[in-house]
């Protein structure tokens, strides 16, 4: 039961930040508010000025005000309790799909929703694990109908919703694409940053394995040399996926932070050997 004194509530339907949680303690809310519509009163209710029911907040990262309350988002800030809707801001119909791209009455292209999850432009299971190949796809498919040049004879608007638009998909293709930049990204979902200079907080020993690794390159002779620490390099990453990717399945996020900064440096180095490799040709 969570209660507090004159709280009021209003759900930020379509704020797309609410990709499935990594932890596993939330409870279900019988007839959960699905697709465009959604509103408090499922989950809560209001008696002598104090919200009741099965509610599991958990603070939104950096978004200041915004919680999760099961499957939906919510301000603390709002005073209102009303459906929140997106409607075309040429024709002022209802948009359908999430997130908008185009109305689905007039065809006239929407403005970005930036903060709307990357797993959700490009139309992801929220996973470290993806499908790059249907994120590729997906990508491929949004380009083609956002691409400015497709706007070149409509009005100065939608000429710049469509780079907008692009350069979003652009952005969190890019952001997806690699492992890395994938799993800093579900870590920042979660609230969670890899900090600079993580050096001191790396184990002793790991760090002593870079600093031979990156000499073993430094004095490699000859493109095989530096192939086999390349080769050994890839290796090392493909296990860290799976280890980060159990990691964050279980919602070790702590883990999974640790591992991720060895994954940053295993990158480094293997983008060290692409150059080496370039001095022999």
């Amino acid at each position: 039961m969570f209660s507090v004194p004159s709280l009021r509530i209003a759900c930020l339907n379509r704020a797309g930040l609410n990709p499935p949680r990594l932890l596993r303690n939330r409870l279900p809310v019988p007839n959960a508010p699905t697709g465009n519509s959604s509103c408090v009163s499922t989950c809560c209710h209001k008696k002598k000025g104090t919200w009741h029911g099965n509610i599991n907040f958990r603070g939104l990262g950096k978004e200041r005000g915004l919680f999760y309350c099961n499957n939906a988002v919510f301000s603390l800030r709002s005073c209102s309790t009303t459906e929140v809707k997106l409607n075309c801001w040429k024709c002022k119909q209802l948009l359908v799909e999430t997130p908008p791209f185009f109305c689905n009455s007039c065809q006239t292209i929407q403005p970005p929703e930036e903060r709307t999850s990357y797993f959700k432009i490009m139309d992801c299971d929220y996973t470290f694990t993806l499908d790059t190949q249907k994120l590729q796809t997906r990508y491929l498919q949004l380009q083609r109908s956002l691409h400015p040049d497709n706007f070149s004879q409509k009005s100065v608007k939608e000429l710049e919703y469509s780079e907008s638009q692009s350069a979003l998909v652009n952005k969190a293709y890019k952001t997806l694409l690699k492992p890395l930049s994938r799993g800093l990204y579900m870590l920042e979902l979660e609230g969670m940053h890899l900090d600079e200079g993580t050096d001191s907080e790396a184990d002793p020993d790991f760090l002593l394995e870079l600093m031979e690794i990156n000499e073993a390159l430094a004095e490699a002779q000859t493109p095989e040399e530096a192939n086999r620490i390349g080769q050994d390099t890839k290796g090392k990453l493909a296990d860290l996926i799976v280890q980060i990717d159990a990691a964050l399945h279980k919602g070790e996020l702590h883990a999974a932070r640790t591992l991720l900064t060895k994954m940053k440096y295993y990158a480094n180095i293997e983008e060290k050997v692409k150059e080496k490799l370039s001095e022999f040709m």
